[in-house]
């Protein structure tokens, strides 16, 4: 198949490949026949994967800190408000319907993840918001 010249410590081989069965290589070299194992190559990705940090911008860090043992409830997606179904002080339901917004062309219900009592609102009907703001908070 291929011939090779190798020099090791100053010894020069002349190595044949003779042939190759799934991990096994028949070699000759300098005149003897040798079987060799070869290990099967690890394939490693040539695409860097990309880790990065989730930071915080000022007006977030301020916000849990100020919300304490409050759950804030966040715009699923940018949109604009329609209506709010709760005001402050309303004990609340999981899978109640708080706000509901539109977004990308469709109204959307953002509902209550857990039980409890809505203790500030932060939005109110007619406004934009990001994703990820938040539209009020439960205690």
């Amino acid at each position: 198949m291929k011939k090779f010249k190798f020099t090791i410590r100053g010894n020069t081989y002349d190595v044949d490949l003779k042939k190759i069965e799934e991990n096994i290589a028949t070699i000759e070299v300098n005149g003897t026949l040798y079987e060799v194992e070869l290990e099967p190559e690890k394939k490693t990705s040539k695409t860097p994967t990309l880790v990065r940090k989730v930071i915080l911008s000022g007006a977030e860090k301020i916000e849990k800190k100020e919300c304490g043992s409050t759950t804030p409830v966040r715009a699923p997606l940018p949109g604009n408000i329609l209506s709010v179904k709760v005001k402050r002080g309303d004990i609340i339901k999981r899978g109640d319907v708080l706000v509901i917004m539109e977004a990308m062309k469709m109204e959307n219900n953002v509902m209550a993840e857990k039980d409890g009592v809505v203790e500030n609102v932060n939005v109110k009907p007619g406004e934009t918001v990001l994703e990820g703001d938040s539209l009020l908070e439960i205690v």
